[in-house]
């Protein structure tokens, strides 16, 4: 009986949203990395914002040059995982400017990457809420274009003070939160990706069409 390969590893990207080099946003991606390999067995591609120049987006920009190199490697990272991790840092409430205009640029290629990508969401920050109002702000443009934004975000709050010599979070049971999320999350994204029994569509409201044309557009 011929039996079928196994699957290999799943790999997920993870992406420091942060432009700065040791942004408290850095090393919390570069934890989350680390965790995504110790814990879950899963294989990191670990991004940093400042490898993705793209100008501000411009749908004049677009007609004329297409896309900037940046936005297509990001693309090329993103469609070959299977999941997303972004440790965004939180600016005035909201997301960083920089992030939002790279998934704006990304929107625009087809097939559109975001779509049915599971996404975790963390922060880091030296304020009492951790960065968590930018994740919530984040989810918005992710989830219109289709993503699959995992209910539990973590933002670790006093963020200048979290972080152990060897990078683990300093409070133990803040760490032991932030590896069951990743680990619950993984196994998420191993049960859409590789054990998919039913078919999925996304609507951006109820009673939505699927040629409705701010669906095709997100969808596409």
């Amino acid at each position: 009986m011929a039996t079928g390969t196994a699957p290999g590893p799943m790999r997920v990207l993870v992406l420091g949203a942060s432009l700065r080099g040791d942004s408290l946003n850095a090393r919390l991606a570069a934890l989350v990395a680390r965790l995504v390999r110790d814990e879950a067995g899963a294989e990191a591609d670990h991004a940093h914002m400042d490898e993705f120049s793209m100008p501000l987006y411009n749908g004049d920009a677009e007609i004329a040059e297409g896309l900037p190199p940046g936005a297509l490697a990001l693309r090329d990272r993103l469609a070959s995982c299977d999941a997303l991790v972004i440790s965004s840092p939180e600016y005035n409430a909201s997301l960083p400017g920089g992030l939002k205009n790279a998934i704006d640029w990304v929107s625009r290629v087809r097939p559109q990457p975001f779509k049915d990508k599971q996404a975790l969401l963390v922060s880091a920050s030296p304020s009492m809420v951790g960065g968590n109002r930018g994740l919530w702000a984040l989810r918005i443009p992710l989830e219109h274009l289709g993503a699959r934004v995992y209910p539990d975000m973590f933002s670790l709050a006093k963020a200048h003070e979290g972080f152990t010599a060897d990078g683990d979070l300093a409070e133990r049971g803040l760490h032991e939160r932030l590896v069951e999320s990743v680990t619950s999350f993984l196994r998420l994204v191993e049960a859409d990706t590789r054990y998919v029994c039913l078919r999925r569509r996304w609507y951006e409201f109820l009673g939505d069409c699927t040629d409705a044309p701010v669906t095709q557009r997100a969808q596409d």
